[in-house]
């Protein structure tokens, strides 16, 4: 069974910084695409960030790049999102989830997410 947990999550001022942490279990994290969904209340999730199994490709939406940065360690089956210059728009819920690097683009398996993490941005 494919289980991702997220934490890191929290109230942070703008202009500050968080590290989200996703640790998985049941998945082949090593051959394994990666990302990390953005949600705001009552929209739809939103990829925000992709890493391809190896790390050697990420992509960041433009709202979100110089800002944050993804990475992995596969030896502990982890990623993280490094959160820097957080602004208000920053506020949502950010889940990771199993993603499929192809033809350029980052399609995230179905169900392969996790509940996720909310983060606040304000003063």
């Amino acid at each position: 069974q494919v289980h991702l947990a997220e934490s890191g999550g929290g109230l942070v001022q703008p202009g500050g910084s968080l590290r989200l942490t996703c640790v998985t279990s049941g998945l082949s994290f090593g051959t394994t695409d990666m990302g990390w969904f953005r949600q705001y209340p009552g929209k739809e999730r939103e990829v925000i960030v992709g890493i391809t199994f190896s790390g050697d490709h990420t992509y960041y939406e433009d709202s979100v790049k110089g800002r944050f940065t993804v990475s992995r360690d596969n030896a502990k089956n982890t990623l993280f999102l490094q959160m820097d210059s957080l602004k208000a728009e920053d506020t949502a819920v950010y889940s990771c989830v199993a993603m499929q690097f192809a033809e350029g683009i980052y399609f995230p398996r179905a169900g392969y997410w996790g509940q996720g993490t909310q983060v606040v941005v304000s003063s």
